[in-house]
């Protein structure tokens, strides 16, 4: 779902002036007897080498359609406000420009600039549609291809530029080459074109059982909704979608929206959860609206969705020669191995990796699955901060990375001024006690009782619905993060709720909900598994790199 909602937070934002182009740089091609230019906006030309007539007449022509090059054409703040570090090195004059194009059935694919350093490796590309429909595009895959055939997988966002009639995107990985060159392969396989998808639902969000609708249209199976009501107003959608067509799961993006009778959209009062997996096969969604807008007359409900209108099959591929050369003099590397005694897990920040585009921090921990405990990251580098993230590496239990994107600083500057890291607003992870909470007289009555652990005060709901048994928790105390899991005992065995509501790590919502399900018992002891704590004031500072 990650490629959808980059799409969303990319079209809500407004686009900025494009970089002049740089001169020097393009005539400096022209003497290497090597020209990489695009006719027009949006009619890009393969790369080749001419002869010098063939040059001066190619640099005519560019120049009576544009007196710039067509790249340059292309504003990419926009679809790189998640990605500073490259929209700096552009704006820079960074980045190995490629320019070169395949096309095939009307569809024209070129990437225009690449970056390649020590930290990861990004192309930017266009992709023409031709006379194909649709205002999305997804692919059945996307990636490089190192020398050997290896697949490089990455993550890939794009939006539609109604202007100039092209998808911009850019496609990121992790991978770095060895060297100083790689050969690499871009590719896409099988483009399809989407729009909206719609379907009517006869949804009563007046009744709070669970109501499924048939949908056999467009690759979905049909989908169920439960709604929940929640002790701030607000209603908890639940929404579980099964599909016929399990490519859709990951393509299709369906979600329901609600409709006031005036036609306009309601809105959700928290942001929602998507496409969440669930135990039968199933996809959760998850959203939260005011209780008065849903019951309001004349609220109707709908089933949206992106679904294929057009499919181009086949691939589209460039090969070409990447190099690390030109972000070589503002890159940096330093083995630190600073321990961090405020962190759990013996951790250590291993290593230090600054590029003109991004800067890497490398966690080590001694225990496995060591989960660093703030919220907020930020790099001072001689005084500017830099936002950051903190990332997981997959097969890699001891490590833990986090990412700046370095925005707005001059690389060669990185490199002479003191760096330090910053980690704010602190949540830890307790492991719950042994102290039972006793639900008793369980039926569809709503009803509660209190416990505390660690003196915080706990609020328990529980209710039968389905012929499931709803748990739910919440605390009075802000500071305290949430019930992570809840559990009971038969013969000493644990036997876990599965979560029935979704919340983000370290939010300020501290209500959780477990369904224990085909539950018929009028009786219940259940534990807490575990639950986190909140210290928002909590600052932790570590110097990494003294200044020259």
């Amino acid at each position: 779902m990650d490629r959808f909602e980059n799409n969303l937070k990319d079209q809500m934002k407004t686009a900025n002036n494009v970089s002049y182009p740089d001169f020097d740089r393009m005539w400096s091609s022209i003497q290497q007897d090597e020209l990489k230019v695009a006719v027009g906006e949006s009619v890009p030309l393969r790369t080749r080498k001419r002869k010098r007539i063939a040059i001066i007449t190619g640099i005519s022509v560019a120049l009576m359609a544009t007196p710039v090059y067509a790249a340059l054409n292309y504003d990419w703040s926009n679809l790189l406000s998640h990605r500073a570090g490259i929209q700096t090195a552009l704006e820079q004059g960074l980045g190995q420009t490629i320019e070169q194009s395949v096309t095939k059935d009307g569809i024209t694919l070129t990437v225009h600039t690449a970056f390649i350093d020590e930290n990861r490796t990004v192309m930017l590309y266009s992709l023409d549609p031709g006379s194909q429909a649709g205002k999305q595009v997804a692919f059945d895959h996307i990636g490089l291809k190192d020398k050997d055939g290896r697949t490089i997988e990455g993550r890939d966002s794009h939006q539609w530029n109604e202007k100039l009639g092209v998808f911009q995107g850019y496609f990121e990985t992790d991978w770095v080459a060895d060297g100083q060159m790689a050969d690499i392969e871009f590719a896409m396989e099988n483009i399809h074109f989407t729009g909206d998808g719609t379907q009517s639902l006869n949804y009563d969000p007046s009744n709070s059982n669970t109501q499924v609708f048939p949908i056999q249209k467009d690759g979905i199976d049909s989908v169920s909704l439960q709604s929940f009501d929640q002790s701030d107003g607000n209603v908890l959608l639940r929404t579980a979608i099964t599909y016929t067509d399990p490519e859709m799961s990951s393509k299709g993006w369906v979600r329901v929206q609600a409709i006031n009778d005036k036609g306009e959209r309601i809105k959700e009062t928290e942001p929602s959860f998507n496409g969440t997996p669930g135990a039968a096969g199933e996809f959760i969604n998850q959203q939260k609206f005011e209780s008065d807008h849903l019951l309001a007359k004349g609220t109707t409900f709908q089933l949206t969705y992106d679904r294929t209108l057009e499919t181009a099959e086949g691939t589209w591929s460039l090969n070409m020669a990447l190099s690390k050369k030109q972000m070589d003099s503002g890159t940096f590397k330093e083995t630190l191995n600073i321990p961090v005694d405020q962190l759990p897990g013996g951790t250590k920040i291993h290593e230090m990796i600054i590029t003109p585009t991004q800067v890497r921090l490398i966690l080590n921990h001694e225990e496995k699955y060591t989960q660093v405990p703030y919220m907020e990251y930020q790099l001072n580098i001689g005084g500017t901060l830099l936002g950051g993230n903190i990332e997981y590496v997959q097969g890699q239990p001891n490590k833990t990375e986090l990412r700046f994107e370095v925005a707005g600083l001059n690389a060669a500057s990185l490199l002479n001024q003191p760096v330090s890291l910053v980690a704010k607003h602190r949540v830890d992870v307790y492991d719950g006690d042994n102290n039972p909470i006793r639900l008793t007289g369980i039926s569809a009555e709503r009803q509660s009782v209190t416990s505390s652990i660690a003196d915080y005060p706990i609020t328990w709901t529980y209710y039968m619905k389905d012929n499931n048994l709803y748990v739910e928790s919440s605390s009075s105390d802000n500071k305290f993060g949430g019930v992570n899991q809840t559990y009971y005992l038969n013969d000493k065995e644990r036997n876990y709720g599965k979560p029935a509501m979704m919340s983000l790590f370290g939010d300020d919502n501290n209500k959780h909900m477990d369904v224990y399900e085909n539950f018929d018992k009028t009786e219940l002891e259940v534990y807490i598994s575990k639950y986190t704590t909140h210290k928002r004031d909590d600052v932790l500072r570590v110097p990494l790199k003294a200044g020259q």
